[in-house]
């Protein structure tokens, strides 16, 4: 049966043809198998009915970069960091990646599911509809799938579309060598993730210390040839041309660029490479140098926004926190901000036919919020989820 909107005060999206934000007054959406059919000022069809109460109407939120498949903490690291401990001090003492790698590995696969749904339930309270979502804490073969098979029993469990990504490129576990365990993720890990159809996307940590370039490009032309998209992080702590290889290798994303420079922007820009950029992350760590959002633009570059939720480096689920730290820090206007956590995040999940956008055929996918203006939505900052009044979510009430 069809189910239409109505009492929408106002409904924002952004319009890819005009590159603004368009905004429909007291308009009604008509919703038929989880898809809008039809925005209109009055919809004349007997049909389920959801009472929007006079609140605005957005696309729900995409979070196209996240880490939530851990169990336990790292809390002590975030003391550590404030006491003057660098990001690498920590992994020297037995910190960082390496920490979460173990208390994973020492799970069952009910116990890190359990865990695992507890850190993604919250993200539908804050508006995020659908998430990208990486493994990379498990680092051996049946811990990456095992990985990777709880984020398939999630994504059955929570209304939430989770999309999964194999990040067995996430560090080097202490029992390889760097060659040898390169040699496990192309001959083993990513043949058996590409059978089992366990994962879209695979990403590497592209990174001083962790993955060069080259072994990284091995990495990724291995999992395009088994049909895994490549995705990049990118130049976070140190630059030595990630970026150029996401724009190089066709990668749908390039993630971070804190220390991007002028030959990273012009490969991204003069590629389809979506330049996503992670606030969350440097506001968590205490960093002073944040993204250029605003350079990444300037030069032609498609920017995105996301959590980068995860346990050492951003614990913030809310994307409304992310736009305001954009906004502050990263030097992106409100429309950009907006865009970055629907249309162009969705374009980086090559989901931009069907989600990040309130048009006919996309997934009726919707925030309704308890407010009288898009600026409203990063101005309550650390608030916003009680400024969500409802959540639809392939045209249901959640």
């Amino acid at each position: 049966m069809k189910t239409k909107i109505i009492n929408i005060s106002k409904i924002y999206t952004w319009n890819p043809d005009s590159s603004t934000v368009d905004i429909f007054k007291n308009h009604e959406i008509l919703i038929e198998n989880n898809k809008i059919l039809s925005i209109d000022k009055s919809i004349n069809e007997k049909c389920n009915v959801i009472d929007a109460e006079n609140c605005v109407l957005t696309p729900g939120f995409i979070d196209s970069h996240t880490h939530p498949i851990f169990i336990g903490n790292r809390a002590n690291e975030f003391n550590m960091r404030l006491n003057g401990k660098s990001y690498d001090d920590i992994k020297k003492m037995g910190g960082g990646i390496l920490s979460s790698i173990k208390s994973l590995r020492n799970s069952s696969f009910d116990e890190l599911f359990e865990y695992s749904l507890k850190n993604i339930k919250p993200f539908i309270n804050f508006g995020t509809t659908t998430m990208e979502a990486k493994s990379g804490y498990g680092l051996s073969v049946k811990d990456e799938i095992k990985s990777l098979k709880v984020i398939q029993k999630i994504n059955e469990e929570l209304c939430l579309d989770i999309i999964p990504t194999f990040l067995g490129a996430h560090d080097i576990p202490k029992e390889y060598e760097l060659k040898e365990y390169v040699d496990l993720i192309c001959e083993e890990m990513i043949p058996q993730i590409a059978e089992q159809k366990l994962a879209v996307f695979c990403d590497v940590f592209c990174e001083e210390g962790y993955f060069n370039i080259k072994q990284s490009e091995r990495i990724l032309e291995t999992s395009k040839k088994y049909n895994l998209k490549p995705r990049v992080h990118a130049d976070e702590f140190n630059y030595f041309g990630a970026s150029e290889l996401a724009a190089n290798i066709g990668a749908l994303s390039a993630d971070h660029l804190m220390v991007i420079n002028d030959k990273g922007i012009n490969a991204l820009a003069n590629s389809k490479t979506v330049a996503t950029i992670l606030p969350g992350t440097t506001f968590f760590l205490n960093k002073e140098k944040y993204a250029n959002g605003r350079k990444l633009i300037d030069k032609g570059c498609t920017v995105a926004l996301a959590s980068d939720f995860n346990p050492g480096t951003c614990t913030i689920r809310s994307l409304s926190n992310i736009m305001f730290l954009a906004m502050q820090k990263c030097g992106l206007s409100l429309e950009e901000s907006f865009l970055g956590v629907t249309y162009n995040a969705a374009r980086s999940l090559q989901k931009e036919d069907s989600l990040g956008l309130i048009r006919k055929k996309y997934k009726a996918d919707f925030i309704l919020w308890n407010i009288n203006n898009l600026e409203e939505i990063p101005y309550w900052f650390d608030s916003s989820n009680t400024k969500i009044s409802k959540v639809v979510k392939n045209g249901k009430l959640q």
